[in-house]
């Protein structure tokens, strides 16, 4: 069984920065994909970036939404316990709550890792808003 908690979210004034932080607990992979997505009121979750690792901390891939290229970098520690969202230019359009998934499969295709049904663990979201 996996927990995964989210933190790092607050209130940011338009065109700052903010970390958002994904701590795992439980157990882990060798192989997984693992995201960020996002929920605004009254729209459906949207897919921010993921992470997709195979054999350890050997190779990785990353995958981003377009609406955040450039300006949002996911990472993960080599220990594979936390994983990290840099948020930079921030808008007031990036207000949402933020959620962190995991799964245990290593996803390379878009279908795949950037669907919510895709994930099989689930943060409890942390609230982010940019001022204007």
């Amino acid at each position: 069984q996996v927990q995964l908690v989210e933190s790092g979210g607050g209130v940011v004034q338009a065109g700052g920065s903010l970390r958002l932080s994904c701590a795992a607990s439980g157990r882990t992979f060798n192989s997984a994909t693992m995201g960020w997505f996002r929920q605004a009121p009254g729209k459906e979750r949207e897919f921010i970036a993921a992470i997709t690792w195979t054999g350890g901390i050997r190779s990785s891939t990353y995958y981003y939404a377009d609406s955040v290229k450039g300006r949002f970098t996911i990472s993960r520690d080599n220990s594979k316990i936390t994983v990290y969202l840099q948020m930079s230019s921030l808008k007031p359009e990036d207000t949402a709550i933020y959620y962190c998934a995991a799964d245990s499969r290593a996803y390379y295709s878009s279908g795949d890792y950037s669907a919510s049904r895709a994930y099989a663990y689930w943060g409890q979201g942390t609230q982010v808003t940019v001022s204007s």
